[in-house]
């Protein structure tokens, strides 16, 4: 069965950018930055499947090499010659393997918070989810506790945080949303799914920009500075911040963009 279209918000116009959440949000993550860039980019954001207004499809064999080609069939659905990408969390494995079988394509990338390597280690409470069984008795428990108490805490306060919390739940909403989120989170072994990214990352030759925020609980700051070593053209940014940083400081993340993505100045 082929995939369903992923849910597309797009504003602005200009050079086209390409936003990817990570686990388990949606594309209402990048709203705060996005209203700060539409006045001079074309900007996209997707919701990834099972996340915001896409369905959910099966993870298996080629799971992220299919995510990556439906990723371009919007590019070309749009007449898009090459786009800027930039992916937060999870949303950086995504993003790097677009890079990887598109490069062609990708003019700058950008990575928040990236969560590439196979020593990554789910939130515990993630942890017990993934457990057969246990997930399946806990489900209910952990999802009150995920989404009521740790995401409310890391997300409230910042001026988009509601809203966004508000958009990242509706998925896993009602009697049986407790379940969606645990199949969710079931989305592979980070020891399996993750192995190959240090081998390609030494390809993608495009200007990389790596952010991470200094008091981040889940994304160790090892895993960006790791990148930025990894990549050819990276540099990295530290900023005081937490894991959601686009909701934390969007004014830095889309000043820090724009300058990355402008042109260089001609003498």
């Amino acid at each position: 069965m082929p995939a369903q279209p992923m849910h597309v918000v797009r504003c602005g116009s200009g050079q086209p950018i390409l936003f990817i959440h990570g686990m388990p949000t949606s594309s209402c993550l990048w709203t705060g930055v996005m209203r700060r860039l539409c006045a001079r980019y074309s900007c996209f954001a997707v919701d990834l499947p099972g996340m915001g207004h896409t369905p959910r499809c099966s993870y298996g064999p080629g799971y992220l090499r299919s995510l990556a080609d439906q990723l371009d069939a919007l590019r070309r659905e749009h007449n898009i010659e090459k786009w800027h990408v930039v992916g937060h969390d999870a949303g950086s494995v995504v993003a790097v393997h677009y890079a990887r079988y598109y490069s062609e394509h990708v003019d700058h990338l950008a990575l928040l918070s990236p969560a590439l390597f196979p020593e990554l280690r789910p939130f515990y409470l993630i942890q017990a989810l993934r457990k057969p069984l246990l997930g399946e008795l806990l489900a209910p428990v952990i999802q009150f506790v995920f989404w009521k108490i740790a995401m409310h805490r890391a997300v409230s306060r910042d001026a988009d945080g509601p809203a966004a919390l508000d958009d990242f739940y509706a998925p896993f909403s009602g009697f049986a949303g407790a379940w969606q989120f645990m199949r969710l989170m079931r989305w592979g072994q980070p020891h399996k799914l993750l192995a190959d990214i240090p081998g390609f990352l030494p390809e993608l030759r495009m200007p990389t920009l790596l952010f991470h925020g200094r008091r981040d609980p889940a994304i160790p700051e090892s895993f960006a500075r790791r990148a930025s070593t990894l990549l050819p053209n990276a540099r990295l940014l530290s900023l005081d911040a937490g894991h959601f940083l686009p909701l934390h400081q969007p004014d830095t993340i889309a000043t820090s963009l724009a300058q990355f993505f402008a042109p260089p100045a001609t003498a």
